[in-house]
């Protein structure tokens, strides 16, 4: 039996502080539980304090089947908490600084990890702080050739510049942003953004369409190592472009209960079976499945029985 491919989320793990209670979250948490329920050997590095908060998070993840026994302590500072609110159906954040996430450690047991990693999966939100923004593009740099590192674009105001995002991209394979991030990623750039006033319109036409593949392909042929763009639309599905081809999906209609971890779900999925050889209908076809039943459930890790995870496989591969 092949031995499961070994996935690495990398970066915050935090508490989501909603008005109806707190829930456990942080997009490489997020993507490293969806990872490692798809059937991959999935380890969150990341960093909690040493308080109710650090031991209540570890306690929730007991039961998932992510690998958490290379998740740090930190003594001095406290576990991540953000507070979240609703407009629209949409959330917004308040992310409370600084964070154990913040002062993640380039330890010798990650480093061995990050060595024999068959992908990577690290964020912008992650690298605010200049102790992880360092230990994660080390990680990202020393991944092996084959490592699919994939760049998951986590726009949080204040905490992104153009810098981050350049380095992010230069180390990464594939990149993957929502479609209201386009834009604001190819401004970072320096790259035309566009019309904006395109982009304040639920309607997916197909100007707007042609402009997110122009603009996939803009950045694939700013940074050469760059292998896919994926551009996530909510209910409007996703597109995948690489320089030879590309692929849209229009997504499924859900009854949307929040939208919290959707996108990590995405990306999970997508990168489990690009480990597979998947092309890229069929990455459409799982990142989402798997994004629209997480934005069904409430929160990011909702309970996963074997028998939904099979049913859901067979409709991706069929």
């Amino acid at each position: 039996m092949r031995e499961p491919h070994l996935i690495l989320g990398l970066g915050e793990l935090l508490w989501d502080v909603l008005p109806d209670g707190p829930r456990l979250g942080g997009a490489p948490a997020n993507f490293t539980v969806m990872a490692a329920r798809l059937g991959s050997h999935a380890v969150l590095l990341s960093r909690v304090g040493r308080d109710d908060l650090g031991r209540m998070a570890l306690e929730r993840l007991r039961p998932m089947p992510a690998d958490t026994s290379f998740i740090e302590t930190d003594h001095a500072h406290e576990t991540g908490r953000v507070t979240v609110y609703f407009e629209a159906g949409q959330p917004h954040y308040t992310i409370h600084h600084p964070a154990a996430w913040d002062f993640l450690e380039l330890t010798d047991e990650w480093m061995r990890l990050a060595e024999r990693a068959d992908a990577l999966c690290f964020g912008s939100l992650a690298q605010r702080s200049q102790e992880s923004r360092q230990t994660i593009q080390t990680m990202a740099a020393q991944a092996s050739s084959r490592c699919i590192r994939v760049f998951d674009v986590n726009l949080r105001t204040p905490f992104y510049s153009g810098e981050v995002i350049q380095e992010s991209l230069e180390l990464a394979s594939v990149v993957k942003m929502n479609d209201a991030e386009v834009p604001r990623v190819l401004g970072l750039l320096g790259l035309p953004a566009g019309d904006a006033e395109m982009w304040s319109s639920d309607e997916f036409s197909q100007e707007r369409r042609t402009y997110e593949q122009q603009s996939a392909e803009r950045v694939l042929n700013e940074f050469p190592t760059l292998e896919m763009v994926a551009i996530t639309r909510g209910g409007h599905g996703s597109l995948l472009v690489r320089r030879d081809e590309w692929h849209e999906h229009p997504g499924y209609p859900v009854k949307v209960a929040d939208t919290i971890g959707a996108g990590d779900a995405f990306t999970a999925a997508l990168t489990h079976y690009l480990l597979r050889g998947a092309g890229l209908a069929t990455l459409n076809e799982a990142g989402n499945r798997w994004g629209g039943w997480v934005a069904s459930q409430a929160g990011a890790m909702p309970e996963l029985s074997d028998d939904l995870r099979k049913e859901i496989e067979t409709k991706i591969e069929a």
